[in-house]
């Protein structure tokens, strides 16, 4: 009998976004793992010219792995583009990948299922040049962007207004909210399971900022206990928020939720929503692998897995 040849996969990575770099080393590391588990992979790097993207996805393969990450790759572009050539890919969908990217249109819709998160409102950017929005210590972020690109905690004390040192464009969309103290937890959901708890200690200013996450030398950045040393009931909530929140946006595949857990007053403590990653990183210091070998799967098989439940919407 013939041997059967190897499922093809193409790695789509790199990208358009503010963490084309992150993507380039997840579409690097899941190429290898893949490899290791005996698919045939091919890389491509993607750029704004999509004949390019078109033509390098003929013949069409068995699956895509999608390891952008950021506007474009993760917010339902390249997902549509793939199920207008009907090719099976890894992660959200349409929809759910564009819910979740935008953070007010997800908090409001994972509400819905129970799930508590800070109070917010939306702003222009050039808004902070009038004052504060809120009471501070309060939390600014881009409406549309991944991996805490562009957040900022604006701290009692601060003398520069956040606009000066974020490179937000005045008419930007900004959600603000109240700062949560406490903890920072994140829960990732493989399929129709929550994996884990991590909680994440950052060193330095204590902000798990772009850099904490996918610094080089994570171990520096920042400590990740698994699973997170937080009482039982909170452990439970969080998992079932995560999973309440993958399920409601409609994701499939893989994804990451974020917490604060407030523990500062009386205890158990509140936990607060924050946001779903619907392509979380996938690099050698990322939560998702973490969490994966916290429950037996090594990284290979991990990313095979997500290869195996590749899917379209339509």
């Amino acid at each position: 009998m013939a041997k059967s040849m190897a499922k093809s996969v193409v790695i789509l990575k790199g990208g358009l976004s503010a963490e084309r770099e992150v993507s380039l080393n997840s579409g690097a590391a899941c190429a290898a793992a893949l490899r290791e588990a005996g698919y045939s992979v091919r890389e491509v790097d993607v750029s704004r010219d999509l004949g390019a993207l078109v033509a390098a996805l003929d013949p069409a393969p068995d699956a895509v792995f999608n390891a952008l990450h950021g506007r474009w790759g993760e917010d339902g572009c390249v997902q549509g583009m793939l199920e207008l050539l009907q090719i099976p890919y890894t992660h959200s969908g349409v929809l759910a990948s564009a819910l979740a990217m935008d953070k007010v249109m997800a908090k409001g819709i994972v509400a819905g299922a129970g799930v508590t998160s800070p109070s917010g409102r939306i702003i222009k950017a050039k808004e902070l040049d009038q004052g504060d929005p809120l009471p501070r210590p309060y939390v600014v972020k881009p409406v549309r962007e991944g991996s805490s690109v562009g957040v900022r905690i604006v701290q009692e004390g601060d003398n520069q207004a956040p606009i000066e040192v974020s490179g937000w464009h005045p008419e930007q969309d900004l959600l603000v909210e109240p700062f949560i103290p406490g903890r920072e937890l994140t829960v990732s959901v493989m399929g129709d399971r929550a994996l884990a708890v991590t909680e994440i200690n950052p060193l330095g200013d204590g902000f798990y900022d772009y850099d904490a996450k996918y610094s080089e030398d994570n171990q520096v950045a920042a400590v990740h206990v698994i699973p997170a040393a937080v009482p039982q009931t909170i452990y439970e909530q969080a998992l079932n928020a995560s999973l309440a929140a993958h399920q409601v946006l409609g994701c499939r595949g893989v994804s990451r939720s974020d917490f604060r857990y407030d523990d500062t007053g009386d205890q158990p403590g509140d936990l607060y929503y924050l946001e779903t990653n619907t392509q979380p990183g996938m690099t050698t210091t990322s939560l998702v692998p973490e969490q994966a070998r916290h429950i037996g799967l090594s990284f290979h098989e991990l990313c095979a897995w997500m290869v195996e439940n590749a899917a379209c919407d339509s």
